[in-house]
């Protein structure tokens, strides 16, 4: 086929679960053939699910997706699958990859230098490959997970958050890696400005109409077409409006009248209607959560945490390292370093307490914010897991209010965490922590899966935390809304 023949088409797609509730409803787009196109859309939306629709996972309701035939699709996800995280990196590139066995790791080599993955020149290449997934920390899972997207060869590649986890240097990579890659590729991502880089359209899901609107050229200029669209739908509103009110006004004076100026006022109201009917829906912003604080555990004081050593990874060792970390109540600290060193290991010990060389307070109670959300558990319910947060305390009436602050709508309350997307399990697992009153917060990447619009909100309410706050984000415009006190550095 030709470059920028048409590739993906739905055709006024209606998909859900139970009408009138649908996720799309008669939407219809177009992705061309060697594009880089971004999918958003707020939390919720069913910007995942479009992916799932174009592999076919997901069958429509109605209307029809046209793919072009004999094209390879391949995905991305946010997360490693819980059974891919047990295989060696070999078993795992042979499970995904199609090409025969004598070239498989030939592929291999080349899909681990597009994500800047190779193991050091003194490592043996078939002992890198028999580590298995789960040693590997999240960051470098995330390169894992495009690379085994790549070895597929896919003529359509699709990319779910594919900087989640990701340190600068990883972004870099992934960002240079776009902008040369010549298929066709769709994005998942709420980071403005890694889009930027090489986004030549934006598809943005709308959660309010259910339909998909589409826009020529890279995020920032997608908002400058939104907000020219805005403004001139608000006037020809006014227009209409205005045109609405003189019929209703003459028509009222009609009305009292005697003969044909009555079906004259009778005409007036039915051109008022129809005017009223030609009235545009503006496009409404996605919602921000509200303001919020997570209160500090009462009645703890003194030192907090101290570390004096810790155990980072260089070159795949186990290296001992000593440090002098102590925090008191109202001390924040930043952990940095590369992906791979160490830090969600350091952070997941701090956690359950298993961390040689860590002391922490007598009583102090820790929340937790684990990148993959494996802290909640999936079964539960939304409203049984806010609930137990709250140490069986809450109100029913207080806790639905408190939950419809963070977006959790009653329909969520009653959904399994599990049956969430992954943004929506972010708002469940901050709403939790804001319940929870911890000591000790700790947060490893806090802003993964987040819509950009709440990144305001979440800072304020962690910059203005009188609790002891370790976390780690590769984000650097959220970590200067942030007050640090402390930095630790683990290269």
């Amino acid at each position: 086929m030709a470059k920028w023949d048409v590739i993906i088409r739905f055709d006024e797609v209606t998909y859900g679960y139970v009408a009138p509730k649908w996720l799309l409803d008669e939407t219809s787009f177009s992705v061309r053939e060697g594009s880089k196109i971004t999918l958003m859309g707020q939390n919720g939306a069913g910007k995942s699910t479009i992916f799932k629709m174009i592999t076919g996972e997901y069958k429509v309701n109605e209307g029809r997706i046209l793919i072009t035939s004999g094209q390879h699709i391949a995905i991305a996800r946010q997360v490693m699958h819980p059974e891919d995280k047990e295989l060696t990196l070999g078993a795992y590139f042979r499970k995904y990859s199609r090409s025969d066995a004598h070239n498989i790791d030939r592929d291999i080599q080349n899909v681990l230098e597009a994500v800047n993955f190779l193991p050091a020149k003194e490592i043996v290449f078939a002992d890198f490959l028999s580590r298995v997934i789960k040693s590997f920390s999240g960051g470098q899972q995330a390169r894992l997970l495009l690379a085994g997207a790549l070895i597929q060869d896919p003529d359509i590649l699709l990319l779910d958050e594919p900087t989640n986890n990701l340190d600068s240097d990883g972004i870099w990579h992934m960002t240079e890696f776009l902008k040369s890659y010549p298929k066709t590729v769709l994005v998942i991502s709420h980071d403005a400005e890694f889009l930027n880089e090489f986004t030549d359209g934006i598809l943005y899901l709308d959660v309010w109409t259910k339909k998909v609107e589409q826009f020529v050229g890279n995020y920032h200029d997608a908002v400058e077409q939104v907000e020219r669209k805005i403004e001139s739908q608000n006037r020809e509103n006014a227009r209409l409006e205005k045109e609405i009110q003189t019929n209703k006004d003459q028509a009222n004076v009609f009305a009292h009248k005697w003969g044909k100026l009555r079906a004259v006022a009778k005409k007036m109201v039915e051109k008022a209607e129809e005017l009223e009917a030609s009235k545009g829906d503006v496009r409404r912003e996605d919602k921000t959560i509200r303001e919020f604080t997570i209160p500090n555990q009462e009645g703890v004081g003194g030192q907090i945490i101290e570390i004096t050593s810790l155990q980072i990874i260089r070159n795949h060792t186990p290296i001992e390292k000593e440090v002098n970390v102590s925090l008191g109540k109202n001390r924040h600290l930043l952990l940095s370093g590369p992906n791979g060193i160490g830090k969600s290991t350091l952070l997941e010990s701090i956690a359950k307490g298993t961390a040689k060389g860590v002391k922490i307070g007598p009583n102090v109670k820790i929340g937790y914010y684990r990148q993959d959300f494996s802290t909640l558990d999936f079964s539960q319910k939304v409203y049984d897991c806010l609930f137990e947060a709250s140490d069986r305390k809450a109100l029913d009436k207080d806790l639905r209010s408190f939950a419809s602050g963070f977006l959790i709508t009653g329909e969520l309350m009653a959904t399994p965490i599990g049956a969430l997307s992954e943004g929506q399990k972010w708002l469940v697992m901050f709403a939790k922590l804001a319940l929870e009153k911890p000591g000790l917060l700790i947060l490893d990447e806090p802003t993964n899966h987040i819509n950009f619009r709440h990144l305001p909100v979440i800072a304020k309410a962690l910059d203005e935390y009188t609790g002891t706050m370790i976390m780690v984000s590769h984000i650097d415009e959220f970590v200067w809304q942030v007050r640090i006190d402390e930095y630790l550095e683990l290269e």
